[in-house]
């Protein structure tokens, strides 16, 4: 996926229109879209294929927290993040043909749907089906939330050019106030993602098989709320403190002209395929 444009005037029209909406008129399903299940993906992966419209495609996935009141954030992003976020790499160019996924996580451990994911899309098509995650409110009040299984899901259920033809990394945002939890239960991977899992897999591991090919970050929502030694263990310097939600667009978006910058020309990436279970 991942065809069409972005254009600034179709956003602009649905800014103003969601603007005056509640989250609840925003967000009105009552169960997880099976459109939205990792378990339903076409061809077990989401793709950021290039295109004649993106022939230089740039997979970035976002995925909010929406336990408790953390629905805010996909708020946020659908109200204004995803026009700072699309119309700035447009503008600014910090990289080229933006493929954007929007992702919903929860807790495997109490949940309903601890994840859930769009297409990549270039155009209007990702506010829509962003529109239709359900903000389910869950979480167990277990010390964390599954960001890992976002984690999980870019390293083993996405296929994109960029990554698989041009070695390039894509880049993942996890946003949310909650410590990830330690492990990801062979259950639970079957139970979200139909996969036969021998065995239970830490965050570490999951995190050590996405970054090969994956620019990883999470935008921690009121700083201070939960201990942060387990994220600080994880990612140190890409956790990055958010004191003002209305902000999370800006924030991705600086984090990947920063990061970008930073780059040099000749970087390797480890080609993708390697399994998780090695």
């Amino acid at each position: 996926m991942g065809h069409g444009n972005w254009n600034s005037a179709d956003w602009d029209r649905h800014a103003r229109h969601a603007a005056g909406r509640s989250r609840a008129e925003i967000f009105g399903a009552r169960a997880m879209d099976p459109g939205l299940d990792p378990k339903f993906m076409t061809g077990g992966v989401r793709e950021s294929v290039d295109s004649a419209e993106n022939p230089q495609s740039t997979p970035i996935v976002v995925t909010c927290d929406v336990t408790g009141s953390m629905g805010v954030t996909a708020e946020v992003i659908v109200k204004q993040g995803l026009g700072v976020i699309m119309q700035g790499i447009y503008d600014r160019r910090p990289v080229t043909d933006p493929h954007v996924l929007v992702g919903a996580t929860g807790d495997v451990f109490c949940d309903q749907a601890p994840l859930q994911v769009t297409q990549f899309e270039a155009d209007m098509r990702l506010v829509e089906q962003t529109q239709r995650l359900f903000l389910e409110g869950g979480g167990g009040g277990n010390g964390g939330e599954s960001y890992n299984a976002a984690w999980y899901f870019a390293a083993m259920h996405v296929r994109a050019d960029a990554i698989a033809k041009k070695r390039a990394k894509g880049w993942l945002f996890t946003i949310g106030d909650e410590p990830p939890h330690e492990v990801l239960p062979a259950r639970a991977i079957g139970r979200v993602f139909g996969d036969p899992a021998p065995r239970d897999l830490s965050s570490r591991e999951i995190l050590a098989r996405v970054q090969q090919d994956w620019e990883v970050f999470h935008l921690l929502v009121n700083p201070g709320s939960y201990p942060t030694d387990r994220w600080e263990f994880l990612l140190g310097e890409r956790l990055i403190p958010v004191h003002d939600v209305a902000r999370l667009g800006e924030i991705v978006l600086a984090t990947i002209e920063g990061r970008q910058a930073m780059r040099a020309p000749s970087q390797a990436v480890i080609p993708a395929g390697r399994s998780i279970w090695l």
